[in-house]
């Protein structure tokens, strides 16, 4: 048994005791040892005479070295074959869809021996749903719509998923000697939020025309492959264990910018391109830009070459959609693009008051170690009960933390300035941690080093040093307060009124017709404490459509009103999207990107949303949080009253 089918079967065994509401670690435990077993290179079944080398795998204890002995040995498991005498393992399936949670698919199964989404289909056409607990009419009606996008979208992944895996793959590919540099091409090169497949472009040495062979066996024995689907001179074509197809290209360097260019895409920035090549006398391909005259090579290296070439400015990746990032190029005016290091503050995060994971002052310290200016605490109101929302009284006590902590940290931070200067550590316990963080500050989390990085050379991160520890560090207090069904807010205006960032967002009733939600989200505008609209049209990517909102409406009032609009670099979300923000430029709003952040790492996923401003044409000048200070920010957002 190759660690391909060793990890699906510990992934389906998570899966399975998700079903059984099984303990949350226990189920973790499982996922955990699925990811570490396929990224080892070396095939575990050879290594279950030993355990004691399956116990030096990070993430494989004692207990999950037995049950892959036993995999190895039989094929299955106790615990796996104890799940599948209760379930099916077509039901994993269904946990894809909306409101389909562990306890609701268990009880389906329970009622009606449904397992898999054709049953589920027919049965929820049927009005079998109906007659069970809360599966009423709108339960249904959401369930086939949910059907209808899995199908539709099932075959494409996030943009964080397929990073994720292009990051693993072409760590493995390094491994083999000659290779200089790789970077994915398509879709996700241009930043698109979903990819349907993974293009990997590879050069160096290894990679010329004589001795490429070798290089081409190496990535056709990867670990992480599931099937393999083709073999050829230069290009490996297989699937991971999720059906991911991935296309790797082995080339020279001589020819590799024509490729990167090619294969980046898209089709029709690729026609507009081509056909503008014809009327200079040249022809492009993923090979070289030619002179047809006499077929001899005008450009083929660099992109940048090609771009010149054809008389037009370096186009950035994201772009390049047939937009009018031709047109621009050519009049040299295409827009300086946003980068990460250009983001000084986060609005938008949770902590353990609510629905995060971690404290204010862990959220602040991970933070700092980012390189950022300044937060805003923004838990969520009482509406939204599951999330232990805040009401008035622990809201205002939590804004009294919030200052306390910021108090804190400015104490803190004046000391730590000495002591780093001095490079002495702290005699102060709770400054330890801190101290830890910014001794060794890394570059602040911009892509470049990140195979998966569209456009590295715009994302060039250097280090904060104790030279600009930022001494005026602040944690705002602010809220994520619920839009209600009326339009109306989830506090008081008397405890909104002692925040400093208020982000107004829908979290319920998405049902509602395209005029109600439009009039309530006006009507939430209209409060004079919010200044930032969250979740503006409330999609979440490949897993729920955008509730029905005339969105231009919206962000002309926003607008008019000074009320920021928010970017969610969450890849599960990006909303607005890349185009609702051009949009929203247009009008003249005001725009945040915040990270939604539920924990310290989720931080980290300002570089999603990041891509997505860049695809929008959004420059530093273009967003509030590019603010060097908390005090300068609070002056360009809406005034209090």
């Amino acid at each position: 048994m190759d660690n391909i089918t060793i990890a699906r079967l510990l992934d389906e065994t998570a899966a399975l005791l998700e079903i059984d509401a099984a303990d949350p670690f226990r189920i973790r435990s499982y996922r955990r040892a699925a990811e570490a077993v396929e990224q080892q290179t070396t095939q575990l079944a050879t290594l279950v005479a030993e355990p004691k080398q399956l116990l030096a795998i990070a993430g494989i204890g004692k207990g999950m070295a037995a049950n892959i002995v036993d995999l190895v040995a039989t094929g299955t498991m106790p615990l796996r074959e104890e799940l599948l005498t209760k379930y099916k393992p077509t039901m994993l399936e269904l946990l894809r869809l909306p409101g389909m949670g562990p306890k609701t698919v268990a009880l389906i199964w329970s009622a009606l021996q449904v397992a898999d989404i054709d049953a589920l289909e027919t049965a929820a056409k049927e009005g079998h749903l109906n007659k069970l607990p809360r599966m009423g009419e709108k339960f249904t009606t959401k369930l086939l719509k949910g059907i209808e996008d899995y199908r539709k979208n099932s075959s494409r992944f996030r943009i964080d998923q397929a990073r994720e895996y292009a990051d693993r793959i072409s760590d493995l590919i390094r491994a083999f000697p000659g290779i200089d540099e790789i970077t994915p091409a398509g879709s996700l090169r241009r930043g698109r939020e979903t990819v349907g497949d993974l293009d990997l472009l590879v050069t160096g040495p290894a990679c010329e025309a004589s001795v490429v062979a070798a290089a081409v066996e190496h990535v056709a024995s990867l670990p992480l492959i599931d099937k393999l689907l083709a073999k050829g001179q230069n290009k490996v074509s297989f699937t991971l264990r999720n059906n991911l197809q991935v296309d790797v290209r082995l080339l020279p360097r001589a020819s590799y910018g024509a490729a990167l260019q090619y294969f980046t895409g898209s089709k029709m920035h690729n026609v507009a391109l081509r056909q503008r090549a014809i009327k200079r006398g040249l022809t492009l391909s993923e090979y070289a830009l030619l002179r047809l005259e006499d077929n001899n090579i005008v450009a083929a290296a660099t992109e940048a070459e090609i771009y010149n070439a054809l008389d037009l400015d370096y186009i950035p990746p994201e772009l390049r959609e047939n937009s009018g990032e031709l047109e621009a190029a050519a009049s040299h005016t295409l827009p300086h693009l946003i980068t990460i290091e250009d983001i000084r503050g986060d609005l938008h995060m949770h902590t353990d008051a609510t629905d995060g994971r971690d404290t204010i002052r862990q959220m602040a310290e991970a933070a700092l170690a980012r390189g950022l200016a300044y937060i805003a605490i923004t838990d969520h109101s009482k509406n939204l009960a599951m999330t232990n929302g805040l009401d008035d009284v622990r809201a205002l006590a939590h804004i009294k933390r919030i200052r306390e902590v910021d108090a804190e940290l400015q104490q803190d931070l004046s000391e730590l300035a000495d002591a780093l200067a001095k490079d002495t550590p702290p005699t102060n316990s709770r400054l330890a941690n801190l101290w830890t963080q910014l001794k060794n500050l890394p570059p602040r989390p911009g892509l470049e080093n990140s195979s998966s990085r569209p456009e590295a050379a715009h994302f060039a991160a250097a280090a904060e040093g104790p030279a600009s520890l930022p001494l005026n560090f602040r944690v705002l207090p602010g809220i994520e307060v619920d839009i209600l069904a009326d339009g109306a807010l989830d506090l008081d205006d008397s405890t909104l009124a002692q925040m400093d960032i208020v982000i107004a967002s829908v979290h319920g009733h998405f049902n509602q017709t395209i005029e109600e939600m439009t009039a309530r989200v006006l009507r939430a505008l209209e409060n004079p404490y919010t200044r930032i609209l969250g979740h503006p049209t409330g999609r979440k990517v490949l897993s729920r459509e955008p509730y029905a909102i005339h969105i231009g409406q919206i962000l002309k009032r926003a607008a008019e009103l000074g009320v920021a609009v928010e970017h969610n670099a969450s890849p599960a979300r990006a909303d607005l999207n890349d185009l609702h923000l051009r949009l929203a430029k247009e009008h003249g709003c005001k725009i945040v990107i915040n990270t939604d952040a539920h924990a310290t790492e989720e931080l980290d996923q300002m570089r999603h949303g990041i891509t997505q401003l860049r695809r929008a044409w959004l420059t530093k000048e273009d967003l509030l949080n590019t603010q060097p200070t908390a005090e300068s920010l609070l002056t360009q957002l809406r005034p209090k009253p």
